[in-house]
């Protein structure tokens, strides 16, 4: 995947929570953005990659998001990796 791919797998899944009831404010308090903030860094990789990190902390969600936005489950951890803080270490 991508940076171009993941960018657009973190917005199918800031789109499921603006969608999802309830979802939207949790981030919000979560991630200690305002709606403004996160209107405004909506190009920010670090932004894009809070996203994913909040909605891969519950396998129901990272369904429910996939769903909303027609991609492989799988796409989400993915699309992390290829963002910023996303590199997966190898400990051999």
């Amino acid at each position: 995947m991508d940076l171009e791919n993941a960018s657009a797998v973190a917005l199918g899944a800031l789109s499921w929570l603006g969608s999802a009831d309830d979802m939207l404010p949790v981030f919000l308090n979560a991630s200690g953005l305002s709606a403004d903030g996160l209107r405004a860094g909506l190009g920010d990789l670090e932004i894009l990659a809070a996203v994913l990190d909040f909605v891969l902390m519950d396998d129901s969600w990272v369904l429910s998001a996939a769903e909303h936005a027609g991609r492989d489950p799988l796409d989400f951890g993915r699309a992390r990796q290829c963002l910023p803080g996303g590199m997966v270490p190898n400990w051999t």
